[in-house]
């Protein structure tokens, strides 16, 4: 009853995780995948681990399984914020490019998304999976147990202060993601407000959409070259960041009497 306790238990965790970290999350894997991934990684991980010193009590099962959902819930989101930038820099190439009308609801994100939001996010997942970067986030996470076992508890206060930092970095990422294109735009506005000062009978403000548009198809095309080398730090930083949660939370648990 233990080991077979401590593999529901293991299985929890993994499973919060998969279910909120990218790229596992989206909704283009199928829930069958998922759950057999989830099964997978239960019995590689468990193998691993002694279940001798865990405890069949009602309550004390109840509290571990809470902890390891509430675990890999929080390890998935830091996750999920650390590569929400990518989407966040699309977003702010679709405000300053005008497609920002054409947003609707991406049933497959289970968020609202203009044009680049939803071609950046697939970009990055396909990378991911190209460049073997979600074995890398799923060495992190199945690394998790050796730094934070089942009967230990997350610090509230750790995660708070990623989440808060990760927020952030957040903005940061996605500025810096789409600032090259973002001043391109800028520096066409500032043209043809120049052209309408100097020529107001030619109206040039009147070709401002379609112009944008075009600046913003023309420069996008070589940012996607970038996009590579995004994937690639954004796995390091997801990593180093579910790093920083379970070690902290960890010698908080040391240090606590």
């Amino acid at each position: 009853m233990q080991v077979l306790t401590g593999y529901l238990l293991v299985m929890l965790r993994i499973t919060a995780w998969l279910v909120i970290a990218p790229p596992f999350a989206h909704r283009a894997i199928p829930a069958r995948v998922k759950a057999l991934l989830a099964l997978a990684l239960t019995l590689a991980v468990g193998g691993t681990m002694d279940f001798s010193t865990l405890s069949l009590d009602t309550g004390a099962l109840a509290s571990s399984a809470l902890w390891q959902v509430l675990v890999g819930a929080s390890l998935g989101f830091c996750c999920y914020l650390v590569f929400a930038a990518v989407q966040a820099a699309g977003a702010l190439i679709d405000l300053f490019g005008g497609f920002q009308l054409t947003q609707a609801f991406d049933p497959q994100m289970q968020s609202g998304a203009a044009v680049f939001g939803r071609y950046y996010q697939l970009v990055v997942m396909t990378l991911l999976f190209a460049s073997n970067g979600h074995l890398v986030l799923l060495h992190g996470m199945t690394s998790s147990f050796k730094v934070l076992g089942l009967s230990d508890q997350l610090s509230f206060e750790v995660v708070s202060r990623v989440v808060t930092d990760g927020t952030a970095q957040l903005l940061i990422s996605s500025l810096q993601i789409a600032g090259p294109l973002i001043a391109v735009l800028f520096l066409a506005d500032v043209g043809l407000g120049l052209l309408t000062r100097a020529a107001p009978s030619l109206q040039a403000f009147s070709l401002g959409f379609p112009l944008k548009i075009f600046v913003t198809l023309a420069v996008a095309a070589f940012a996607v070259a970038m996009l590579p080398a995004v994937s690639s730090t954004l796995t390091e930083t997801a990593v180093d960041t579910q790093v920083q949660v379970l070690s902290s939370s960890a010698a908080a648990a040391a240090a606590a009497p």
